[in-house]
């Protein structure tokens, strides 16, 4: 199923939905990273609440979820823009659990630990537009990122919201790990569904439909069982949120998008100073940067940095 995201409105503009199928970007996340099985859902989770959050913003607007835990995982932070493009890293990529939670689910809880949620959102900084973002902040309560995000939205923008978030993990069968390979190894795992949604109450919606809306909630199935039997996006605000008169405002496909680039790593060097410069070409004949949201590596040449001192001369 390809990765999708929607934008709704429903019961005569009480409600405010978004939904998101991510399994595709999240993969491609997790390959780049090579994040070990708790840190990709962990990551997972992350990138689809980015996702979900960003999708109201206005064109040049970023929204950024910085996850800063004090558990072994470190940070977790996904960056989004409201065209459905993120990208996103954590600061230990091997951070993980065998020990599955009462659900039996992978126990994010246990690698995130308390801390702080930050949620940035700015606007216009990539041509130069420098208007101050808002920034805001919540304690880590739950450490399970879906209640993390609903609770920052009813403390810090005072808009009660249900959210629903899940990243399936599988063991490959079509990989043969033989004895001497764990069950759970890198190799053999793999993401096979990811996706979330986010209901939202506007002013004035009526006590009995968010009463309605808690109930379904509650009976609809886990939102990873949903993808995994073929539901849509907008399917799966249906089952969420009842018979209440949705209606599709935007759609797209969301992708893992970094804005990194070779021309960026060069601009990057050439803002040091000559000493610096100078430092990398006499050690190194070169230099190396990679970049923390994608894991992408640039190699600069002695040839590279030799034309940067000639500019700075």
């Amino acid at each position: 199923m390809p990765d999708q995201l929607i934008y709704a409105t429903g019961a005569g503009n009480q409600l405010r939905c978004v939904a998101a199928v991510t399994t595709n970007l999240v993969a491609e996340a997790c390959r780049r990273h090579r994040t070990f099985p708790t840190s990709s859902v962990a990551l997972g989770r992350t990138l689809t609440g980015g996702l979900l959050l960003g999708s109201g913003l206005k064109d040049l607007e970023k929204i950024t979820v910085h996850f800063h835990c004090d558990g072994p995982i470190g940070n977790i932070i996904a960056q989004a823009d409201p065209r459905g493009n993120v990208r996103g890293y954590v600061s230990n990529p091997e951070a993980d659990t065998t020990a599955m939670n009462a659900h039996g689910k992978f126990d994010v809880r246990a690698v995130v630990g308390g801390g702080t949620l930050y949620v940035t959102r700015d606007a216009g900084f990539e041509i130069g537009l420098f208007k101050e973002p808002y920034r805001g902040s919540v304690p880590i309560v739950s450490g399970e990122i879906g209640e993390d995000l609903a609770y920052y939205l009813a403390k810090s923008e005072q808009i009660n919201s249900a959210v629903g978030i899940g990243v399936l993990m599988t063991v490959d069968p079509s990989s043969d790990g033989g004895d001497h390979q764990p069950e759970f190894s890198l190799d053999r795992l793999r993401v096979s569904a990811v996706g979330g949604f986010m209901v939202q109450m506007l002013p004035g919606a009526e006590e009995s439909l968010i009463a309605q809306i808690e109930h379904n909630i509650k009976r609809a199935p886990h939102t990873t069982e949903m993808i995994r039997a073929g539901l849509t996006p907008l399917q799966i605000l249906e089952t969420v949120v009842g018979k209440t008169g949705l209606t599709v405002l935007e759609e797209r496909e969301p992708r893992f998008l970094c804005q990194c680039s070779r021309e960026r790593a060069l601009l990057i060097v050439s803002a040091l100073g000559r000493d610096e410069v100078e430092d990398m070409l006499e050690k190194d004949k070169g230099a190396e940067l990679t970049c923390h949201f994608c894991n992408e590596s640039y190699r600069l040449t002695a040839a590279d940095l030799n034309e940067i001192l000639a500019e700075k001369d």
